[in-house]
């Protein structure tokens, strides 16, 4: 006696799709970059800097494109919380915009870190 396996096969399939539906992949944490304290020392004398030499923040200017200490950095001014004036790409520095710099640190014109990424 020859068993027959092809009306079976509809429904392995569907319990195989069914199965694979349920299966949840456990979700991936994103990669964490800090800066060094020298890179963070540099962003925010670089902005006190600017400070003093009368120059206007309120813009969102880069300041350092890149930070000399590392230049996978580069240094932002930003407000917090964000204004539409910071989106602007001449407020934004080029080698993070170009993907030669691939991290910034953000600080607001008073010269306080807001974020890093």
């Amino acid at each position: 006696m020859k068993l027959n396996y092809a009306p079976l096969l509809p429904i392995l399939l569907i319990a195989i799709i069914f199965v694979s539906g349920c299966i949840q992949q456990a979700p991936v944490a994103p990669i964490s970059i800090k800066p060094s304290q020298p890179v963070l020392d540099a962003c925010t004398q670089a902005c006190k800097d600017a400070l003093t030499a009368g120059k206007e923040l309120g813009a969102g200017p880069c300041l350092l494109d890149p930070i000399p200490q590392d230049p996978n950095w580069v240094c932002d001014v930003a407000h917090d919380p964000r204004q539409p004036i910071d989106n602007l790409p001449e407020n934004q520095c080029q080698a993070y915009r170009n993907g030669t710099a691939q991290n910034f640190i953000e600080v607001v014109p008073d010269c306080k870190i807001i974020k890093t990424g």
